[in-house]
């Protein structure tokens, strides 16, 4: 879903909404936001599909009466990983946008390629290999990026999409990830990469903020012109007077002139989060979202082949660390529905009816290949850890898929080095 939300002074929430997807454009035939391929590997989203539904979001703020001209700073999130490819000449196009035409028609011919790869995408396992065996090894490209390469990391998606169709790759001027593509709307021009969101790509060098030419190479010819250079997350894009700049053709078509503050639209949901709660060195956070992450700030950096190293979307100088699980919240609704009729009251009663611990059930639930671990498939496991292939009755199903994805958690994060006590005077932070 694309989703707005905007707030007074005070921090009052005076306006929010939204856009489905899959129920507001059915055009585009979206399953979660998505399309899977028949390969089960590749997952992709149509780009102006996005470009369409902040249309719509627009137009319903402003048949609302949403008063425009009062906006005085505009900064945003958006998926990690995702690449938008823009054909060349889109520049012009962008900034000689139309007031007269929806954008999503403006722009309908300036992407070379139409369907953009996402944080749900595992068709690059040759690309990652690739790119390891360039620079040295897994553990050499975690030292340099962060994270050893990872199949949904933009560099090893540039180089599928390079490999595979070399005359779209050289067609192409500009590849955003999703969060600068949004940003890119509302500027009227390409709008630079974040060092947080960049540092989901197997391609950022984490600790000297800038793109590392060993990983560029091993990608695509050309890539680092084609990536422009990074910027802090806290950078403002752009500061207009009102006689100066009108933002963006849909906003030109609202007829409403801002000063506004542009900030850089960056940062996937648990990169947002960890400067929205205010997390500090020693703070562990988990986000239950799409994908389910947990995270933490530290100050020096110990990258390894599990895991994630990122830049710190707060302060520069820092980094957090993460742990990120693929089949989060699709995982548990699929289980939501196959078991409590789709309802997370029913859903609730049925885990509140069993015992903690299930009676020695357990359960591991990937419909799509996992991250962390790499696994897919569900494994059931009764009290004799013996294999079960059958499924389990309703209610010990679902708590077998909460017990087990909670216990892979902290599995994986005592794995990193994570300490968790039940004592340490310190409460876990919990979206």
């Amino acid at each position: 879903q694309l989703k707005v939300i905007a707030i007074d002074e005070q921090l009052r929430v005076i306006y929010e909404d939204n856009i489905q997807f899959d129920k507001d454009l059915p055009e585009f035939k979206t399953q979660g936001g998505a399309y899977v391929h028949s390969d089960r590997l590749t997952v992709t989203s149509p780009v102006l599909m996005w470009v369409k539904a902040l249309d719509m979001i627009l137009e319903k703020m402003k048949s609302s009466g949403f008063n425009f001209s009062q906006v005085r700073a505009l900064s945003g999130a958006g998926q990690q990983h995702g690449s938008v490819y823009w054909k060349k000449g889109s520049a012009e196009v962008l900034k000689n946008a139309s007031c007269e035409l929806p954008l999503h028609h403006t722009l309908k011919d300036c992407f070379s390629i139409s369907n953009s790869p996402i944080w749900m995408d595992s068709s690059t396992a040759s690309q990652c290999s690739s790119l390891e065996k360039a620079v040295g090894g897994a553990q050499h490209l975690a030292n340099i990026t962060g994270s050893r390469a990872y199949e949904r990391f933009t560099g090893n998606q540039i180089a599928k999409i390079y490999s595979q169709n070399p005359e779209v790759y050289m067609q192409t001027e500009r590849i955003s990830l999703v969060s600068s593509f949004a940003a890119s709307l509302f500027l009227g021009a390409y709008a630079a990469i974040d060092y947080s969101d960049g540092s989901g790509m197997n391609l950022l060098k984490i600790c000297e903020k800038e793109w590392s030419k060993s990983c560029l190479d091993a990608c695509a010819p050309g890539l680092a012109e084609r990536l422009g250079c990074p910027v802090p997350s806290h950078s403002v894009l752009v500061c207009s007077c009102p006689e100066e700049l009108l933002l963006a053709c849909h906003w030109k078509k609202l007829s409403y002139v801002l000063k506004v503050q542009l900030m850089a639209l960056s940062w996937r949901t648990f990169l947002s989060s960890l400067a929205g709660m205010r997390l500090e060195e020693g703070d562990i956070a988990i986000s239950l979202g799409t994908s389910d992450t947990l995270f933490l700030w530290i100050q020096e950096p110990t990258p390894a082949l599990e895991g994630h190293i990122l830049c710190n979307p707060v302060d520069s100088q820092a980094y957090m660390a993460l742990l990120c699980f693929k089949n989060g919240s699709l995982m548990r609704e699929r289980i939501r529905d196959d078991c409590a009729a789709g309802s997370w009251d029913e859903f609730s009663k049925a885990l509140t009816s069993t015992v903690a611990g299930n009676n020695g059930n357990l359960g591991f639930y990937f419909d799509v290949m996992e991250i962390t671990p790499e696994a897919v498939g569900i494994h059931r496991f009764n009290r004799d850890n013996q294999k079960v292939v059958s499924d389990f009755p309703k209610e010990v199903e679902i708590r077998a898929l909460i017990e087990g994805q909670f216990m892979a958690k902290r599995i994986h994060a005592e794995k990193l080095g994570y300490k968790v006590s039940k004592c340490d005077g310190k409460a876990a932070k919990l979206l």
